[in-house]
Order: C-alpha cells, then structure tokens, then sequence
C-alpha cells in the first residue's frame, strides 16, 4: 500500500505535458496487450487490468488539474 501511495504522489507532480505523454505511452501498452490477449501471446492477463486503472488514475490528475484551473480562471475575473 505505501508502494502506491508513493506512486501516487510522483504522478502528482508530473508537468500537463508529462502527464499527457504518460497516458499516450498507458494507451500504446494496453494496445499492444490487446493485440498480445487476442492472439495468445499474452501470459500475465492481470496486466490489461492494471494498465486500464494506470489510464483512469492519469485522466483523473489531468481532469482534476483542468477544474482548477477553470476554476482559477473564474475567480482571477
């Protein structure tokens, strides 16, 4: 649990264009599982799993960054 706290916490403090490139880099990987699961190349399954959440977590950051920064814009008005 402290291993994904500590994870957490770097992805945090990753730049917009950083993190955007991370999600690009989870999107080609869950690709290539996608196409590794369908022609029965795949052997650790639990990693689609895995990847899928590392994707949701990174929209998360770039989606919570986007409100504050809407926000920010309305209250500097």
């Amino acid at each position: 649990m402290a291993k994904m706290s500590e994870h957490v916490s770097e992805l945090r403090q990753l730049g917009d264009g950083e993190l955007v490139g991370r999600i690009a880099e989870a999107r080609r990987e869950l690709l290539n599982l996608r196409f590794q699961l369908a022609t029965g190349q795949l052997d650790n399954t639990s990693r689609l799993g895995a990847v899928r959440r590392d994707i949701a977590r990174l929209e998360t950051f770039k989606r919570e960054r986007e409100i504050a920064a809407a926000e920010a814009a309305e209250a500097g008005e």
